[in-house]
């Protein structure tokens, strides 16, 4: 029995030295794993700084060569293409607020002025013109103004009126245009004149190396890029104001008709 007792403690003695072994030999690499790390944090935070950053100095880097360029290219043809961007941008901001605002509900509108047309109140409905914005409201307020003159008279002061408010939404366009035309030709007109600068710096120098004419063809292009991409900005500006001009044209002649319909039966309805 002691023989038996003593082979068990043996053992256990045994197993339990071995799993000591074997902890031991795993905690080393585990340390050496722990101190790898914390060797590689600095780099690893160094690293997030850096990727962190990089956008800022991205930007900076972008703005920097904005000015650079820009002062490559002759600050007095480049001046001239950002005065023709800036005024052209404005024209085109003020031409999209201004068709914005004139947009209004056609619909419900002329439902108000139904209503009232159908009790007889022709005040109620110019108040109803007065009170809405647009040309819309503007054209039939004017054909209301005219409703006892008989219905051809109302029609041609509808006509006539629609013309005035087409001119008045299509106001300024043709600047805008010119603002257009004007940017890639003073882009064109700076490189033109750079290129006969950079052939007379060549014939002063009496050589024509590569770093000479590369340089002044360089600068003399940054205008033509410049006027272009000015151009088709205003260009996109342009085509969206186009269609909402269109989409107010064509509102304002559903509604006119609309709207004279109605006027024919109010004035059927009241003289039976």
């Amino acid at each position: 029995m002691k023989k038996v007792f003593a082979f068990v403690a043996m053992t256990g003695l045994l197993i339990f030295g071995v799993n000591q072994t074997i902890q031991a030999q795993d905690a080393a690499p585990a340390a050496d794993e722990m101190t790898q790390v914390d060797a590689a944090e600095p780099a690893m935070e160094e690293a997030a700084d850096e990727i962190i950053t990089m956008p800022e100095e991205e930007q900076e880097s972008m703005h920097k060569q904005l000015k650079i360029k820009f002062i490559e290219g002759d600050a007095g043809f480049m001046s001239s293409i950002a005065i023709a961007m800036i005024f052209g941008l404005a024209l085109c901001i003020e031409r999209i607020i201004f068709l914005s605002l004139s947009e209004v509900n056609s619909k419900k509108f002329l439902e108000d002025i139904q209503a009232a047309l159908e009790t007889g109140d022709i005040e109620g409905a110019k108040k109803v013109c007065r009170d809405t914005r647009g040309p819309v409201a503007s054209i039939c307020y004017q054909g209301l103004m005219r409703i006892d003159q008989g219905i051809d008279v109302v029609e041609r002061s509808i006509v006539a009126y629609g013309s005035v408010q087409a001119s008045t939404i299509e106001k300024n366009l043709s600047w805008i245009t010119l603002f257009i035309a004007m940017s890639p030709s003073l882009g064109f007109l700076g490189t033109v004149i750079g290129m006969v600068m950079a052939f007379d710096s060549i014939q002063r120098q009496n050589d024509i190396s590569p770093t000479i004419v590369a340089g002044g063809m360089k600068v003399a292009l940054i205008t033509t890029i410049f006027g272009i991409i000015v151009a088709l900005i205003l260009q996109v500006f342009y085509n969206y104001i186009l269609s909402k001009v269109e989409a107010l044209n064509v509102d304002m002649e559903d509604s006119t008709v609309s709207f004279l319909d109605m006027i024919v039966k109010y004035n059927l309805k009241f003289k039976k």
